[in-house]
């Protein structure tokens, strides 16, 4: 078994990133897990392409801008990162709030966007690129269209139901079950020296879905107070509402 004699919290540090979410390189992965993680990414990126709202996109100054300004945060957000001689780096995810903005479809693209911009400066390797946008797209778009479907049925009229769950706790959630899926890739290969004394580290995911969360949900916040026109999966009908019109039209 391999005993690490560097201090717990600069592996602690190493491991969990300090609030960010990992991307791994190729050199860590095996190579039928890089190949699976393309199998899976190509068809998603494809699906999302045909869903995307081309015609509406052309047609609409303002989306085009939206998309445009969302694919360059999110590059230059990608790009405040921590890399490590082990082949991992870290980096906050930021696409809770990018579907929530632009639905997932165009939210996909624009992840892969951002995605080819860290290849041609070199930050990511094309071989590992399927595997780091289903963990770092795809898997946080899921969770938060799973999240945001959850409350429009629910149908709320507070738009906090809305901020909170949509926005505060699909981040979170998102972060978590990156970081829990990018260990198991990285345990189930054998390439990548674990410590073993990981399980100690409960405490730290606290590190991780905080910042997470409290990023994404300031920018829908935001969002929802100021441009609530902007957010693609917001029923501006029923959340701003006024309240004094449903006691008129009950009366």
């Amino acid at each position: 078994m391999l005993m690490w004699s560097r201090p717990r919290d600069e592996v602690c540090d190493e491991v969990f990133g300090k609030g960010r979410a990992s991307v791994i390189s190729a050199a860590v992965l095996a190579p039928q897990t890089l190949g699976l993680g393309w199998l899976v990414y190509a068809p998603v990126l494809m699906w999302a392409m045909l869903r995307s709202p081309w015609v509406e996109l052309f047609a609409d100054r303002r989306r085009q801008h939206l998309l445009f300004g969302t694919v360059f945060a999110l590059f230059m957000l990608w790009l405040v990162r921590r890399d490590f001689d082990t082949g991992v780096s870290y980096h906050f995810i930021g696409m809770t709030a990018v579907t929530l903005l632009l639905d997932w479809p165009l939210a996909i693209v624009g992840g892969f966007a951002a995605q080819l911009g860290l290849m041609l400066l070199g930050r990511q390797d094309l071989a590992a690129l399927g595997i780091n946008g289903l963990l770092l797209i795809v898997l946080p778009v899921l969770v938060t269209e799973g999240c945001a479907l959850l409350v429009e049925r629910a149908q709320p009229r507070n738009p906090f139901v809305y901020i909170f769950c949509s926005g505060f706790f699909a981040a979170a959630l998102s972060a978590l079950l990156c970081l829990l899926a990018g260990l198991g890739l990285l345990w189930f290969d054998g390439l990548f020296a674990m410590p073993e004394w990981l399980e100690d580290f409960v405490g730290y995911l606290w590190l991780i879905i905080f910042p997470e969360a409290f990023i994404n949900g300031m920018v829908i916040s935001a969002l929802v107070v100021f441009c609530p026109e902007w957010l693609e999966t917001f029923n501006r009908t029923r959340y701003l509402s006024a309240p004094w019109k449903d006691d008129d039209s009950r009366r």
